[in-house]
């Protein structure tokens, strides 16, 4: 799967967003080794700690259908002029099961930020940390 259809599977989960409160929906698309890819959006509730972003999203459908690895990218998609990137806590949750996971982050102009987790989440907490 090219950058472009992967990033396009993110832009179509946005439609799905459930964002009353920030109106910005974002959506994921999660690609696993053997091409199977888990998408997610996000959706906010009242109690702001009760929300969940996309990249958890994707990546929660993909642990509840029993995948615990071989996620080799991700691709976030915003309607912002800047590059939509994981927050941290979505770094950790991924750093969880694909350290070395590649990430795309597109803006609303069709721009493409390639990083790797690794970048963005240095010197991660995992269980060699316990």
């Amino acid at each position: 799967m090219t950058d472009q259809e992967l990033i396009a599977r993110a832009r179509e989960m946005q439609k799905y967003a459930y964002v009353p409160y920030s109106h910005f929906p974002v959506g994921a698309a999660l690609e696993c080794d053997d091409g199977t890819v888990y998408t997610g959006c996000n959706v906010e509730n009242a109690s702001y700690g009760a929300c969940i972003c996309a990249e958890r999203t994707a990546l929660v459908k993909a642990i509840s259908d029993g995948r615990r690895g071989g996620f080799t990218r991700i691709a976030i998609a915003g309607n912002s002029d800047g590059f939509c990137q994981p927050c941290g806590i979505c770094r950790q949750m991924l750093s969880e099961f694909a350290p070395d996971l590649e990430i795309l982050a597109a803006d609303s102009r069709g721009r493409i930020s390639r990083h790797s987790l690794r970048e963005l989440l240095p010197e991660s907490f995992n269980s060699e940390s316990l």
